[in-house]
């Protein structure tokens, strides 16, 4: 299954992807279905201006990844983060690399990496099945 966009509805990434990463720093985790049948671990997260986040990671998704990173703030110790956006809408999410990679990384050495993942916003998530419910066929084109 896929993962689409809530803004746009672009895909950004596969049900496959899904690769736990866990993180000690998490106020909380829960099972969840946000892949159908599937379960997987998502976990509650707060940034310094108090806000949380729910994410679940992704070994990759279709994200724009915008460097530097930011060595100072992070949720996964070792790991820091850069802003990654829908290449369609640029709604936010997050990515993360090992904190002594050079701030010379490429997107390719992200994307070829076995130390990096992508942590997607849960509630800036629709799951390709419940969108296909959401579309309706007007009743001009119904027999």
């Amino acid at each position: 299954g896929l993962l689409l966009c809530r803004s746009c509805g672009h895909e950004v990434a596969l049900e496959r992807d899904v690769s736990f990463v866990p993180s000690r720093l998490a106020l909380s985790h829960r099972n969840n279905t946000v892949l159908g049948e599937r379960r997987i671990t998502v976990q509650l997260f707060e940034n310094p201006q108090g806000f949380q986040y729910e994410v679940l990671t992704l070994k990759k998704a279709d994200v724009l990844k915008h460097w530097p990173a930011d060595k100072h703030f992070t949720w996964f110790p070792g790991f820091s983060w850069t802003v990654a956006t829908c290449p369609r809408c640029k709604t936010h999410l997050w990515a993360f690399q090992p904190t002594d990679w050079p701030q010379t990384v490429t997107r390719q050495d992200f994307e070829d990496s076995d130390q990096t993942f992508v942590a997607l916003i849960v509630q800036r998530l629709l799951q390709e099945q419940f969108a296909s419910t959401l579309l309706m066929t007007p009743n001009s084109f119904r027999s």
